[in-house]
């Protein structure tokens, strides 16, 4: 038989969902393009979800992981906070240790 485990993991606090997939996507994207609204059409997510997700991933984290500044020469824009980007790293590391994890117990479904 040809079978493998396929899974899904995320991020809980006693709130509620911290970070999953979409939100560290949605952290990555606003890192690499200095906007919610972008990030957001990128993923074609509404911006008022995009933006949902970011204040609630600030409010479940003991720091904020993005920052807005509005105005100025430039129009503003958004930036992902030192936690923030340490947020996607330890999430992809966590990520691929689970990966890692899961692959080496498919071997134990060649038994079945």
């Amino acid at each position: 038989m040809d079978a493998f485990i396929k899974h899904r993991f995320w991020v809980e606090t006693k709130e509620g969902k911290f970070l999953g997939d979409g939100r560290i996507e949605l952290l990555e994207l606003i890192e690499k393009l200095g906007s919610i609204n972008k990030a957001a059409a990128e993923m074609k997510m509404a911006y008022r979800k995009a933006w949902g997700l970011c204040q609630s991933m600030n409010e479940h984290s003991s720091r904020p992981l993005i920052i807005q500044q509005t105005g100025g020469k430039r129009g503003g824009g958004t930036q992902v906070t030192e936690d923030g980007k340490r947020a996607i790293k330890v999430y992809r590391e966590l990520q691929k240790n689970f990966e890692m994890y899961t692959a080496s117990q498919s071997d134990l479904l060649k038994t079945l």
